[in-house]
């Protein structure tokens, strides 16, 4: 299926200052896009691109005061297929772990494991290790926090969102994270587009979403505790420990939010729109 993304935000700048984005595709969907609106910032300014420490690539710009405008479109191949689930895969041991999956087994700035770590055991230590632990902290945490948009607010950790029981996507994500990594699995934090594809239509406004990844029996699996359940067409953008390590703009002076728009949604493909007309006009 092609899937279109994008984005278009205006910011006004109060004071000059540099202006740092990661909101590039990753690196391994570069191969998948179809069409391509690239980058740009209006008012035409000079970006550098530079490649982080978690291998996202970011852009890096310095932004006159007045409106300055980001915008970016692209149509990506998805194969249609809904997200794999680890089942019941075991657990990989902490001293066969890959060398980098290794800072996603700590602490983090919104993931407090040293919290946590007493009350992960006490719930989910007597689960069968591996995919069904996993998935019995992610049904927790869907069940437990509430989305509530109104009463989201940057700051609030994992321990946090456990304690009010009200959270936004970030939120969801990161008391998954934490409460995996006390269990001795490592969990990284991920952001980018999810269009309902395959779903009920969310009437609110399209927004970047949030959830994680879980490294089980080898490899890398997808877990959305605000959703809960194996979704169609996830696009990462970046990756890290946590929602710290992966602003997706960072603006070092004042400056207010204008306009912020975000697509993802399924298009039909050029060509077999052609074919469905032909279709509809030979059997007219």
């Amino acid at each position: 299926m092609r899937i279109r993304v994008g984005y278009n935000i205006c910011l006004n700048i109060g004071q000059a200052a540099a202006l740092h984005t990661l909101m590039d595709l990753e690196a391994a969907r570069r191969k998948d896009v179809l069409t391509e609106t690239p980058f740009a910032v209006t008012p035409h300014l000079p970006v550098e691109i530079f490649t982080d420490t978690f291998g996202n690539t970011c852009r890096r710009m310095f932004v006159p005061v007045g409106p300055v405008q980001l915008t970016y479109a692209a149509d990506v191949f998805d194969t249609g297929e809904h997200e794999q689930v680890p089942g019941d895969a075991p657990e990989t041991p902490v001293q066969e772990l890959p060398l980098d999956c290794l800072p996603y087994l700590t602490g983090s700035r919104y993931c407090e494991t040293d919290k946590l770590s007493q009350f992960a055991w006490d719930r989910f230590g007597t689960v069968p290790a591996g995919g069904r632990r996993v998935q019995a902290v992610v049904d927790f945490v869907h069940g437990h926090l509430k989305f509530d948009y109104l009463k989201a607010r940057p700051t609030r950790t994992a321990w946090e969102a456990l304690e009010e029981g009200h959270a936004v996507c970030r939120d969801f994500t990161h008391l998954t994270i934490a409460l995996c990594r006390a269990l001795n699995i490592p969990a990284r934090y991920c952001n980018g587009f999810l269009g309902d594809i395959g779903v009920p239509i969310d009437p609110n406004p399209m927004d970047f979403c949030a959830w994680c990844e879980v490294y089980i029996n080898g490899r890398w699996y997808t877990f959305d505790a605000r959703h809960n359940e194996p979704r169609i067409g996830r696009i990462v953008l970046a990756r890290g420990r946590d929602a710290a390590d992966v602003p997706m703009m960072t603006t070092f002076g004042p400056h207010t939010l204008e306009k912020f728009e975000v697509t993802a949604l399924e298009v039909p493909d050029v060509a077999d729109e052609l074919v469905s007309r032909k279709q509809m006009s030979a059997a007219a």
